[in-house]
């Protein structure tokens, strides 16, 4: 299906009365659902199938100004009245099954800057809730020029999505940052074509975090950095580049057969190399693009501040942020802030943080090819034993729980048994907190919690 539009659609403000309608029928809805979606109290189908009612008929409403979703809302209202029993002889309100709708919905063929979309389903919130609730999502894409030429060169990723927070649901109002299909409830599962990223709240809390971890460690920004913290819509372009880079390279490179182990249990500190490889591919061909002087001015700006942000975000948001049980994207900040140290180009001296931004690509893609080359020799090696080589690639730079097995090596660990048997024995917080993050942690904390449920808006 290709999707051809001239012009962006009327646009639907927050404060539309069919969208509030919608809003206010889905949280209704969302008391009377179990874990799974369901309505299993028969004592609520009455009031659930009034909120089904209004919702399907706010879409109906809706519709009209984004014409673009016409097959995608026509789905998802026939998914709501079969959810709700309507035309059949069985009770409603079982498990939902939104499959249909689902498929309809095709936004990576709609990538059109300020476009809008009306997003329902019954989902759970990657970050919010863990319930297959009914949510509701006003949002419109993010897509500048520059990506735009960016990803139809070297750079294709036709799955990723960027878009804007516009009003949403109560699983929303946490600090979930995506909209992915395989969150939906469906039958069976389908092969997802799209992935949405809310780069307002990933630029809106990049800043917040930003600005104070600066303030508290007496860090002397450079000018690009400064932007950042100053203009929300630069920043959200910024994360943009950085997003579309990232995710495609999930899939590129000299992997493993399968990087993520789909479907089976290994050490979360393999999904922590596996997410900072991606970022530090980002940052690596931020540094080609900064340096290509034949690349669209746009591009070499927002490339430099690709850098920036990566930065300071794996150093200061993701190494302090959740808890210390297998806190993958925390162990992955945690290991550039210390590869830096260790390499003199990040110090901690007077109780002030300083970088020599000179040096810094240099390190960062060292690193980069450093985990390039554990993934290269993993090809040729049995599972444990890449297992064992990425331990040693992490403890090299960042010393491990006083209390652990795996650092012992081998001869402590039961590796003549099934790989089950390894994955064990690592610790919750394999490698916890430095004397410096457990300070930060603590002056840092109160911001950190903050920016939950934040938007571009609360930041402009």
């Amino acid at each position: 299906m290709t999707v051809t539009i001239t012009s962006v659609p009327t646009r639907i403000p927050a404060e539309n009365p069919a969208w509030i309608r919608l809003k206010t029928a889905a949280q209704a809805l969302q008391a009377l659902q179990g874990q799974d979606g369901s309505v299993a109290d028969t004592a609520n189908h009455a009031a659930a199938l009034l909120h089904v009612s209004a919702i399907t008929d706010s879409l109906a409403r809706l519709a009209p100004l984004v014409p673009h979703d016409a097959e995608y809302l026509e789905a998802v209202v026939a998914d709501f009245r079969t959810w709700a029993g309507e035309g059949s002889d069985r009770a409603g309100f079982g498990v939902p099954d939104f499959l249909n709708s689902l498929l309809a919905f095709q936004p990576q063929l709609q990538r059109h800057d300020g476009l809008q979309h009306v997003v329902v389903f019954p989902m759970y919130t990657q970050n919010g809730s863990s319930s297959r609730l009914v949510e509701a999502v006003l949002i419109e894409v993010v897509w500048p020029d520059f990506v735009a030429e960016l990803e139809a060169g070297d750079y294709s990723n036709k799955l990723f999505v960027p878009v804007r927070f516009l009003d949403f649901t109560a699983g929303y109002d946490t600090n979930s940052a995506v909209l992915f299909p395989e969150t939906v409830a469906v039958r069976q599962t389908p092969a997802f074509t799209w992935g949405a990223i809310f780069a307002d709240r990933e630029a809106a809390r990049f800043r917040r975090v930003l600005g104070a971890a600066a303030a508290t460690t007496s860090l002397e920004l450079p000018e690009g950095a400064a932007e950042l913290l100053a203009d929300q819509k630069l920043t959200e372009a910024t994360f943009v580049m950085w997003d579309l880079i990232h995710d495609r390279t999930h899939m590129r490179g000299d992997l493993p057969f399968d990087p993520f182990m789909i479907k089976q249990r290994m050490p979360y500190f393999l999904y922590s190399l596996e997410e900072l490889r991606c970022d530090l591919t980002a940052f690596r061909e931020s540094v080609r693009i900064e340096k290509d002087e034949a690349a669209d001015p746009q591009a070499r700006r927002h490339a430099k501040l690709v850098q920036y942000a990566i930065i300071f975000d794996r150093i200061f948001r993701f190494a302090i942020t959740g808890s210390r049980v297998r806190n993958y994207d925390g162990l992955g900040g945690q290991l550039l802030f210390a590869w830096l140290h260790q390499h003199h180009v990040l110090h901690w001296t007077d109780s002030r943080l300083a970088i020599d931004w000179d040096q810094v690509a240099d390190a960062v893609i060292a690193l980069g090819a450093t985990i390039d080359d554990l993934y290269w020799r993993s090809i040729d090696r049995p599972k444990m034993a890449h297992w064992l080589a990425a331990y040693q690639l992490i403890s090299a730079t960042l010393t491990p729980s006083p209390a652990s097995v795996w650092a012992k090596g081998p001869d402590a660990l039961p590796v003549a048994g099934p790989p089950r048997g390894l994955t064990d024995q690592v610790l919750d917080d394999e490698f916890p907190l430095s004397m410096f993050y457990e300070a930060l942690e603590k002056k840092m904390r109160p911001v950190i919690e903050s920016t939950a449920g934040i938007t571009g808006t609360s930041e402009v």
